[in-house]
This record gives structure tokens, C-alpha cells and sequence, in this order.
């Protein structure tokens, strides 16, 4: 049966009471699937079951930088995307998704976990990051779907268009969209934060996730879903990141009123928010690098999230038991006091 034909009028929806249970239960399994690790799963240890703290790395980390945008493949530690730790269960069979900046980071987690949930993925990504987003590839194909690869700019407009409709063309629809690419660098001071970086950070996290959000819209029927990558730093700003932390902050007020908006349309559209995750973001300009040593400390935690982590949220999210959820923000920050 279609995964939209649900959403037809005369449809009995579940109640309040049975949603909720159902998104809880669903964030569970998916956590614990991500959690029961397997042997060489980077920075994780074979459990054996389910239900128990993955033993993830933690501070101090090797100090390290590279040149925007970064690769995953030459961090130390790796990250884990789920390429041996994400178990899916065919909760998004048939489904089409498009994610932004699938190459790596918490876009590649959620590209893993689509594929082996039954959804076909298409990835965008800078020309730079092409090893990565052959590897990802592969990991979707691996899982039986298929991947598409359409590198480029979203700096640009018709850019923006041309990648919505391309992978709603080679996918054969478009189910879901996760608006995740981002730019962040670090500036201590508003003196020196340049108008070519401000505008590149606003092009990249404000322009270019309006332009894709408007370009997905006319291709979602029914049931579609958008899923919007915010961050802490829309509650709680670092004094290095002004730029960055305003198009968060700007992000969670989009995701609300573009939910109301697509509602009557049966579009959801909800944000996830991070903490410190270990990401190229991180590496490349995201953060000094004498301050990599201890990210994530300062998390109740004590180390910064694995992309995997994250990758439940975004399933549930564009899952069909979450069929009453919009306009809200998940936090996933390892306690420290997101939404």
C-alpha cells in the first residue's frame, strides 16, 4: 500500500495518547539499534544487547584541523555514522528522501539509517567532499536502495531548484526532505567577522534552506515530511559563533511557522536541535582548534554525540507514527537543556 494512502480523508488517526506512546517507542528501538554496536564500529564496543551506553570517545581528542569543508574519513577519532552500528527495520519502506549535506556528519547518519529503513536517498554535497559521499553511496546501496549523488553550491538559487528536482526525477518522488548543510566558523570577535563570511552563512543555513524547503514543497503529497538541522546554538549562543547562531535561531522560527503553513497540505515539518556532535563541521573552521581538544566536555555526558546518535530522531520524524507531529523541535544535546 502507498505510505501516503493513510492520509486520506475518512482515515481514523491514532489517538493522543497512542501517538505518543508510539513516537516514544519508536525513538527507543532506534536508539537501541543504533546502540547495539558492532565489533570496529568506530569509537564503539560490541554490547552484545541492547539498552547500554555505547562507549564513545571522549576528551581530550588529538588536536587537528583541516580546510573547509572536511572530510569524516581523515578525523581523529572517525566518526560513527551507523556504517556498522544502524539497524533498520523497514520503517521508511518506499519512501524517497533528499538530505543536504549527506555526505558526512549527521546527514550521512541520517542517509545510513534511511537506506536500511527502505528509503531511497538522494545526498547534495560541495564538490570537495566527493569521497565521502562515495562511500555513502555505497552504504545505501549495500542496503539494497538506491542512491543519488548530486554535488554543488547551495549558495545558488537556481542551484537549489535544479537539486529538488533532480532527485525528486531520479528518485521517482519526493517523500522527504532534511534541509541539513550548514557553515560554521569561528570568530571571537564582531570586529573581525567579515560581511563575505556573514553572507556566506547566510546563504548557506537561511537562503539555500528556504529556496529547497519552497522547490520540495510542490513535489510532497500527503504524509511528506521536512526536517530542518538547527542547533543549541539557537538557545544557548557561543560568542564565537554570532553568524551561525542567528540562522539557527532563525531556523526554529521557520520550522513553526512553515508547519502551520503546509498543515492543511498534511506536510509535517519539524527541527532537530544538536549539541556538540563530532563533525567536519568541527574540524574545518567550526570551532578554534585548541578548543577540539575538549568538545564535548562541558556536556553533563562529559564527550560530544556521534552522528548515529542523532539518526533515530530524524527517522522517527519522517516516520508515519509521527503523523500528528509538526512544528516542533527535537533536542538531542546529551543534557544540555535543549528543547
Amino acid at each position: 500500500m502507498d505510505p501516503n494512502d493513510q492520509f486520506l480523508e475518512g482515515t481514523i488517526m491514532p489517538s493522543r495518547r497512542r501517538f505518543v506512546g508510539a513516537v516514544a517507542t519508536g525513538i527507543a528501538a532506534g536508539t537501541a539499534a543504533a546502540g547495539a554496536l558492532a565489533a570496529g564500529a568506530p569509537g564503539g564496543t560490541d554490547f552484545g544487547g541492547v539498552g547500554r551506553d555505547p562507549d564513545y570517545p571522549k576528551p581530550p581528542f588529538p588536536r587537528q584541523q583541516q580546510e573547509w569543508p572536511g572530510l569524516a574519513g581523515k578525523m581523529t577519532p572517525k566518526p560513527d555514522h551507523g556504517e556498522t552500528s544502524y539497524h533498520g527495520s523497514g520503517r521508511l519502506k518506499g519512501r524517497k528522501a533528499l538530505i543536504t549535506g549527506g555526505d558526512s556528519g549527521i546527514g550521512r547518519a541520517a542517509a545510513i539509517a534511511y537506506a536500511r529503513e527502505g528509503a531511497d536517498v538522494a545526498i547534495s554535497y560541495l564538490p570537495a567532499e566527493e569521497p565521502d559521499a562515495r562511500e555513502v553511496a555505497e552504504l545505501i546501496r549495500k542496503a539494497g536502495r538506491k542512491a543519488v549523488l548530486l554535488p554543488g553550491d547551495i549558495r545558488d538559487e537556481s542551484f537549489c531548484r535544479k537539486l529538488v528536482d533532480d532527485a525528486a526525477g531520479q528518485l521517482g518522488g519526493l517523500d522527504i526532505l532534511v534541509s541539513n548543510a550548514a557553515k560554521q566558523h569561528s570568530v571571537d570577535s564582531i570586529l573581525e567577522l567579515t560581511t563575505a563570511q556573514f553572507d556566506w552563512t547566510m546563504k548557506t543555513n537561511l537562503y539555500a534552506n528556504f529556496w529547497i524547503c519552497k522547490a520540495a514543497v510542490p513535489h510532497m503529497t500527503n504524509g511528506g515530511a521536512i526536517i530542518v538541522t538547527a542547533s543549541v546554538q539557537a538557545y544557548d549562543p557561543s560568542p564565537n559563533l554570532l553568524d551561525y547562531a542567528q540562522t539557527k535561531a532563525a531556523q526554529v522560527a521557520f520550522v513553526k511557522a512553515l508547519a502551520q503553513q503546509l498543515a492543511e497540505k498534511r506536510i509535517r515539518v519539524n527541527g532537530v536541535a544538536p549539541g556538540p556532535i563530532w563533525t567536519p563541521l568541527q574540524v574545518s573552521g567550526g570551532q578554534p582548534p585548541e578548543a577540539l581538544d575538549t568538545f564535548g566536555a562541558d556536556t553533563p555526558m562529559k564527550r560530544p554525540g556521534q552522528p548515529v546518535e542523532l539518526a533515530p530522531t530524524y527517522v522517527v520524524l519522517a516516520a508515519d507514527e509521527s503523523s500528528y507531529t509538526t512544528g516542533q523541535i527535537y533536542g538531542v544535546a546529551g543534557g544540555k537543556g535543549n528543547p
